[in-house]
C-alpha cells in the first residue's frame, strides 16, 4: 500500500516531530546537540525555512517552522536528518537507521494554535520531569523567545510578534503564557494531529486545507466515505 503524502503548504506553519528508532537515544553528548543545531541552521537557510521554536530531547525532537517553498519542509528535513545520521554513524561507528521512520508533521493554523505549539514544544522537558521550568533546559528555544538570548536561527512568527509593540513587551507577554499548563484537550489535539499528519486548527482551516491539497485534513469518520466526494492525493 503506497504511503500517504504529507501535507505541505508554503507560508503555513508546521509542527514537526521525529523520534529515535525504537525510541532509542539520538543525542548522546553535548557535541551531538550542537552539531544537530548547526545542521538545522544550514538546512533552514538552504531551503528557506523559518524556525520559530524547537526542543531537542534525548530520543526525539520537535520543531515549529514555516517553509517559503511548497516542498521546503520535506527538503529541509531530508537534509537535516541525513547530515545528522552521517555524523552519528561516523562518530559512534554504527550503521543503519537512527530515526523511527518518516518524520511526523501537521500544518498549524495561526489563530490560537501557533502559540499553543510554541508552548507545547518548549514545555516538553517540563512534562518529561527533566526540569521544573523551561528556562532551565538548555536545548530549546525558550530562553530566546522569552528572555531574548541571542539565537540567529529563530524567526519570529506573526502571532509571536503580535504579542507586543516592542521586543521587551513581546518577551514579557510570551513568558506569561507559561504560567499555566496547556489545556489537556488542546495537548491531546496537538499530539493527535502531529501523530496522524492532520491539520491543526478549526473546521474552516481544515476545510481550506482539504480544498487546496485535495485530501482529508482531519481523521475520517467510521464507515464508507460519501460516494459523491472524490479525493485526489496531493503531490509529495
Amino acid at each position: 500500500m503506497p504511503r500517504q503524502c504529507r501535507f505541505q503548504a508554503a507560508g503555513v506553519a508546521a509542527h514537526v516531530v521525529q523520534r529515535g528508532n525504537n525510541r532509542q537515544p539520538c543525542f548522546f553528548t553535548e557535541d551531538d546537540y550542537l552539531f544537530f543545531l548547526s545542521c538545522l541552521d544550514k538546512a533552514a537557510k538552504r531551503y528557506r525555512c523559518g524556525i520559530h521554536a524547537y526542543v531537542l530531547m534525548t530520543n526525539h525532537f520537535h520543531l515549529l517552522l514555516t517553509a517559503e517553498l511548497e516542498t521546503g519542509l520535506s527538503l529541509f528535513m531530508k537534509l537535516l536528518e541525513q547530515r545528522y545520521v552521517q555524523y552519528v554513524n561516523r562518530n559512534y561507528r554504527r550503521s543503519g537507521s537512527l530515526w523511527d521512520g518518516r518524520f511526523r508533521s501537521s500544518l498549524v493554523q495561526s489563530e490560537r494554535y501557533v502559540l499553543a505549539c510554541y508552548r507545547y514544544i518548549e514545555l516538553n522537558p517540563v512534562r518529561a520531569g527533566i526540569v521544573k521550568h523551561p528556562i532551565e533546559y538548555r536545548w530549546s528555544s525558550y530562553s530566546s523567545n522569552a528572555n531574548g538570548m541571542p539565537a540567529a536561527r529563530l524567526t519570529s512568527h506573526g502571532e509571536y510578534l503580535a504579542l507586543g509593540l516592542d521586543e521587551a513587551a513581546r518577551r514579557n507577554a510570551y513568558g506569561n503564557l507559561f504560567v499555566n499548563e496547556l489545556d489537556r484537550s488542546l495537548l491531546k489535539e496537538i499530539r493527535g494531529c502531529a501523530h496522524g499528519g492532520y491539520a491543526l486548527g478549526n473546521d474552516r482551516f481544515r476545510s481550506d486545507i482539504e480544498r487546496v491539497l485535495m485530501r482529508p485534513a482531519a481523521p475520517r469518520q467510521p464507515g464508507r466515505p460519501p460516494l459523491n466526494r472524490v479525493l485526489v492525493p496531493a503531490l509529495c
